[in-house]
Formats: structure tokens, C-alpha cells, sequence
């Protein structure tokens, strides 16, 4: 890697990685390579780039005390707000079937930092490791996700290290609209989109009794104490 690379990444996960997020460098090119024009960025192929990834632990490091500060904004995902507050800079969401060596498929890919006017055309692409080696685990995951992504069992066709929390799973189990409910929060005049970042759950939504233990059950474990920047 190339030593201006590296020294930018590090400084970017010394930032974002104690919340519970992973960060990794690419050439714009390598993202337009695999997509028709229309989708393409438009900036120089060897344009830097980071993509950002969540980690289970992110729930707790980041998006629990992001619900406890007075950045919370209407009309957007929480979750969303979280991250941009945490990168500065949130590109859309990457959907797909992609699993993490560590973490199988409970991560998600966040967001995209992009660096316009910095290009690294020395740095070379790194192959990922296989997780899911064999054409058997390949068709398993591709059925399971096709049709079976209710039941979150795609998520572990890869052996996990860490998953997400009961908490965590009920969370993303909401529908949108129904998550400011679920916080204990007043849903935005206008209301929410119905996409979300996560795939939901068909499962039953707990209802908070009272405001006090709503905020009990996501009392946050670190709170970050200003906006980090770089």
C-alpha cells in the first residue's frame, strides 16, 4: 500500500474504528468497473477512496449514543444520521450478497468516503478471501437470501465471530416508520421512506411502555463526546 494511502487510513480508523466500524482504500476505478456507465462516479479512475463497513459492535459504540446527543434530525433513518455523523461524508448504500471473513453477513456496507483531487494510481486492488468456497455454500446462500431473507439464517453461512444482538436484531426487525416508536421518539411530520438499510422481520414490535425505559433499554455504553473529524 502506498505509504500516503496507509497514512490516511490510519488516521481514518483511528477515528472510526472505536465505534465499530472497519475501513478499507480503492480506486474509483475498481467501483465503475463493475457497473454500466449510468452508475458510473465521475471522477478519474485513480480518484481514493474508502469504503466503510459496519461491524455488529457498532450498534452499541455508535448508534446507541448517537440516540443520547441533540443531533438526531427528522425525515432521515437514525441509522443513517449516525454514520454521516460519524464519516462526515455518506455515500448511498451498496446492496448485495457479500460475506465478511470475520463477521459472515452480519455487517453491512455503510457508505463511501470519496477524496476528489487525490489519486493513487499505484495502489493495487486486493483479492478478498473467499468465504464461501465450495459451489454448494455459494447455492446455499443464494437460496437462503433469494428466499429465505426473513429469517436471517443467510447471515450465517459463513461461521460468525461476532452477530448481532437480540437488541440489535429487533431494531432492524422494525419497520422504518415504526423505529422512532420503538426509540421512543415522535415519528417526523411527513413520515419515512419504507426502504431501510437492513431487510425486516415479519416478527412482533415491543412496544415501549414509557419514555424513561425506552432510553433504559438503549442506554449507550460509550458515548462520543464531539463530532470526530479527520
Amino acid at each position: 500500500m502506498e505509504p500516503q494511502v496507509a497514512e490516511l487510513k490510519q488516521k481514518i480508523e483511528d477515528t472510526l474504528c472505536p465505534f465499530g466500524f472497519e475501513v478499507y482504500p480503492f480506486q474509483v476505478a475498481w467501483y465503475n468497473a463493475l457497473l454500466p456507465s449510468a452508475f458510473h462516479l465521475p471522477l478519474p479512475g485513480p480518484t481514493l477512496a474508502f469504503v466503510v463497513l459496519s461491524t455488529p459492535s457498532m450498534f452499541d459504540q455508535a448508534f446507541k449514543p448517537f440516540l443520547q446527543t441533540c443531533h438526531l434530525q427528522p425525515l432521515r433513518d437514525p441509522v443513517d444520521q449516525c454514520v454521516a455523523y460519524h464519516m462526515g461524508r455518506v455515500r448511498e448504500h451498496i446492496m448485495g450478497v457479500c460475506m465478511h471473513p470475520r463477521f459472515g453477513g452480519w455487517f453491512a456496507i455503510r457508505g463511501v468516503m470519496l477524496l476528489p483531487g487525490m489519486e493513487v494510481p499505484g495502489l493495487l486492488p486486493t483479492n478478498p478471501p473467499d468465504c464461501v468456497p465450495t459451489r454448494a455454500d455459494r447455492i446455499t446462500l443464494l437460496e437462503r437470501f433469494n428466499f429465505h431473507w426473513r429469517d436471517w439464517t443467510y447471515r450465517d453461512v459463513v461461521t460468525p465471530k461476532e452477530c448481532y444482538s437480540e437488541e440489535q436484531k429487533t431494531y432492524f426487525s422494525t419497520p422504518p416508520a415504526q423505529r422512532w416508536a420503538l426509540l421512543g421518539l415522535a415519528l417526523p411530520s411527513g413520515g419515512l421512506s419504507p426502504t431501510s438499510s437492513e431487510l425486516p422481520l415479519p416478527t412482533p414490535i415491543p412496544k415501549p411502555q414509557t419514555p424513561s425505559k425506552v432510553q433504559d433499554w438503549f442506554n449507550p455504553r460509550v458515548s462520543p463526546t464531539a463530532p470526530p473529524g479527520l
